[in-house]
């Protein structure tokens, strides 16, 4: 039945991340956001380093997302009729065990964040005898706590019911895609068993090149590949909804969060990369058709495969493990903001960070250092700091962390970024990207549309074949602002090293018998021994000193 509403032909994005759960509708014609409903997805910390969320409550808050949304339009006059599909795009890498005759979760969601698998990768790499980067060439991942696989045999390792779920061939696993397009199309009752091949290439079980479940790789992890989703392109028609007041109506596109903004951003080009501001941070690289493997820390991840015969995208991939969730941090333990928005006048309340440095290690560095071991440190501290300085230095410690990553994308392609497309919820702060072209040196681009992990979630339901509402070709981002750097090379390059001091004091701070993997973490531990005398502080003691200096005034 053909689409008559003054929008043309809609289309649906579920944007579950790890923050909160939305539903958004999108014109086809346009990219315009018509509505949209969010809700908050609590998570747990049972003991110091898990991170876990509820399966059943990220489902019934997608749910409800819909819901609201679909009022939503009722209120703006809009037929919800309209809507043809729905995309999804979700928080990749957390890790979801069902039982497939109740639907029931075996255990809480290990989210990707969660460093309770430190031990499993000690004893998998000694019982192997092998180095992190030893399964890079076959899934383009170093073997490190952030990934699926490593989730899954720590979950096979240590509870009962997904060990007999398993044993009686009742065990499915999935990423949250998996888990909600399960449930979304009939659960127990037929539900569709499927992933992307963008959220496969982060569980460090699908082959790079063949983009199937690799042997070789289930079998150093010990995970069964029969309790293993089928893998399905990013574009194309999966099924149909049975759940949700949009019955009936077709999922055609999936794709991991970061994937789903380069594709939001129309990075379709090799060359070209984005970086998305949320409780994490992730840049991508596009590569073109080729995997190329990173020799300075990156990953190597696909980007996107638009079609059941399209050819796969590849990426390289720099990961942040600690953005927006450092100004939580600063919010809820340090309490020096009492809301995240405040941070931007605070920050600017000093005219720089009074030389302080935050490292926010809170779970180990990930790339280019990939580092379990380091913990967060703050670097020339003075009786002169205030919350001001903090707060800058946490908004640099940002900027520091995509420079490192762009540093290491330079040396594995040969030339540098001309400029930097930017999305997500933290570029808000004009403060933040301004600082980000200080430290990088090169404009950093924001589009009018921030949530770019949606739109390329919608994006690649309106192009599958079979609905084709949607011309990828001839999107054009509208650009919202320009950010051009203002200081000198000089003074970028005295704050960077700076910077690379105090990562160097961030390492060491828990047992590993890893040796290091790389000439970058031979060359920082040789530059931490090489500066006695420099300061050096835990987060718990400058929780003691920010505290003490918050009385004092």
């Amino acid at each position: 039945m053909p689409v008559t509403g003054r929008y043309g032909p809609l289309v649906g994005a579920i944007d579950e991340g790890t923050s909160s759960a939305r539903f958004l509708v999108f014109a086809a014609k346009t990219s315009e956001v018509l509505t949209y409903h969010q809700i908050p997805v609590p998570t747990y910390c049972p003991k110091e380093g898990w991170v876990e969320q509820d399966p059943e409550e990220i489902l019934q808050n997608v749910i409800q997302c819909i819901h609201c949304t679909v009022d939503n339009l009722r209120k703006l006059d809009i037929d919800a009729s309209d809507i043809v599909t729905i995309g999804l795009t979700n928080q990749r890498e957390t890790t979801i065990v069902w039982d497939s005759q109740t639907g029931k979760p075996l255990h809480n969601a290990i989210v990707w964040m969660d460093v309770r698998t430190a031990s499993t990768v000690d004893k998998l790499l000694a019982k192997k005898k092998k180095r992190k980067n030893y399964l890079k060439p076959l899934c383009g991942l170093p073997i490190s706590t952030y990934f699926s696989a490593l989730k899954l045999r720590w979950l096979l390792d240590n509870v009962p019911e997904v060990q007999k779920a398993v044993k009686e061939k009742r065990c499915m696993f999935g990423t949250v895609d998996t888990w909600l397009i399960w449930n979304l199309t009939g659960g127990v009752n037929g539900g569709l068993y499927m992933t992307d091949v963008t959220n496969a290439s982060r569980t460090m079980l699908m082959n790079i090149e063949t983009l199937k479940w690799d042997p070789q790789l289930c079998s150093f992890f010990d995970i069964p590949i029969d309790i293993l989703p089928e893998i399905r392109s990013c574009s194309e028609i999966y099924g149909y909804l049975t759940e949700t007041c949009l019955q009936g109506l077709p999922i055609s596109g999936c794709l991991g969060d970061q994937q789903s903004a380069l594709v939001g951003q129309m990075c379709f080009h090799m060359g070209q990369a984005k970086s998305t501001y949320g409780t994490g941070c992730f840049l991508l690289y596009n590569t073109g058709t080729a995997a190329i493997q990173s020799m300075h820390g990156l990953l190597t991840t696909v980007a996107y495969k638009l079609g059941k015969d399209a050819a796969p995208a590849y990426a390289l991939e720099g990961s942040v493990a600690i953005a927006g969730a450092a100004m939580n941090w600063l919010r809820d333990n340090l309490q020096i903001i009492k809301d995240v928005q405040d941070s931007k006048a605070m920050a600017e309340s000093v005219s720089c960070t009074g030389e302080v440095y935050f490292v926010p290690a809170f779970s180990g560095l990930y790339a280019p250092y990939w580092r379990k071991d380091a913990r967060s440190v703050v670097c020339g501290l003075t009786e002169e700091t205030k919350p001001g300085h903090i707060i800058r230095a946490t908004l640099e410690a940002v900027c520091f962390q995509i420079r490192d990553i762009l540093e290491a994308m330079t040396l594995d392609c040969g030339y540098p970024l001309t400029k930097l497309l930017v999305d997500g919820g933290m570029t808000a702060n004009s403060l933040l990207m301004q600082l980000q072209a200080d430290l990088c040196g090169i404009p950093v681009v924001r589009p009018l549309m921030a949530e770019s992990s949606a739109l390329g979630a919608a994006m690649a339901a309106g192009n599958a074949e079979g609905i084709n509402v949607w011309d990828i070709d001839t999107n054009i981002p509208v650009i919202s602002d320009t950010f051009e750097p203002s200081i000198s090379d000089d003074s970028r390059d005295i704050r960077y090293s700076r910077w690379k001091m105090a990562i160097a004091r961030s390492l060491d701070w828990t047992e590993s018998d890893e040796p290091p993997d790389d000439e970058d973490e031979k060359r920082l531990r040789k530059v931490s021994a090489s500066l006695p005398g420099s300061i050096y502080i835990s987060t718990s003691l400058m929780l003691l000193l920010v505290s003490y200096s918050l009385y004092k005034k």
